[in-house]
């Protein structure tokens, strides 16, 4: 019996292209989210000089930005990375909801993977807790998952 071929991505930032977008509301969570975003880039053989950076006012200008990058040809991924966290009035659901269609279109529509880094949050707490840069650390995750998808990409070929 012969073994199927497989394809799985390496996170290798070496050589790679990619844009973070990341949201200025709730800053002191999205910060951590980004320098978790920077240091597993730097892990994975990226240069920090070469990391492009975007900063958007908020979770929901997220997906226009993203699209905005994904479509130049310039890079082979997108991180996005922002905080959501609900309150009292159904903003949340609207907020949260588009940013995460309006991501997963931009990848669909466009063919460059788009990472999901927006936390998604009922409390403050559970938003620090998840950006942490320790154990938490999803803005490192979704960096990983970027370059991943974008060796994937590679591999697939065009």
């Amino acid at each position: 019996m012969s073994a199927v071929r497989l394809i799985e991505g390496q996170s290798t930032a070496r050589g790679r292209k990619v844009a973070v977008v990341a949201a200025r509301f709730n800053e002191f969570i999205v910060a951590s989210l980004l320098k978790g975003a920077e240091a597993a880039w730097a892990r994975h053989g990226g240069v920090l000089e070469d990391l492009l950076v975007v900063r958007v006012p908020g979770a929901f200008e997220l997906p226009v930005a993203a699209r905005k990058l994904a479509a130049s040809g310039r890079y082979d991924a997108v991180v996005a990375l922002g905080c959501v966290i609900r309150g009292g009035t159904p903003h949340f659901e609207y907020v949260a909801g588009e940013c995460a269609g309006g991501l997963q279109r931009t990848a669909l529509e466009t063919l460059v993977p788009v990472s999901f880094g927006v936390l998604t949050v009922e409390t403050v707490e559970q938003a620090i807790e998840r950006a942490a840069t320790g154990q938490g650390d999803k803005g490192g995750e979704a960096m990983e998952a970027a370059l991943e998808m974008a060796d994937v990409f590679a591999q697939l070929g065009s």
